[in-house]
């Protein structure tokens, strides 16, 4: 699987995941209203490849952590899902279990 393949599938996870219409996503990550729709829809068919800050600004938007769209590898996708969603405390309880810290 491709970087492209990689954040498509990943994006449409995220999107579908949220509720969020192609152009509802588009627009609240900054991208002009008129375009918005039909850009979100070339990201997720893979026809074109979003720069890391547009992926950056769809992740706020969607509440993912931003690696997220970049593993290939679905659990890791679903570790890092979980980690974005714990809170500070949890996250540093992590570090340490794991010995990180």
């Amino acid at each position: 699987m491709d970087n492209t393949s990689v954040i498509t599938k990943r994006l449409v996870e995220a999107r579908l995941a949220s509720g969020l219409s192609q152009k509802k996503l588009g627009i609240a990550a900054g991208i002009d209203e008129f375009s918005a729709s039909p850009r979100i829809n070339q990201y997720e068919r893979g026809v074109h490849v979003p720069d890391y800050s547009t992926v950056e600004r769809l992740a706020s938007v969607l509440n993912v952590p931003t690696p997220y769209f970049y593993t290939r590898d679905d659990d890791l996708a679903k570790l890092i899902l979980r980690y974005g969603q714990l809170d500070a405390a949890a996250k540093a309880e992590l570090m340490k279990l794991l010995n990180l810290d």
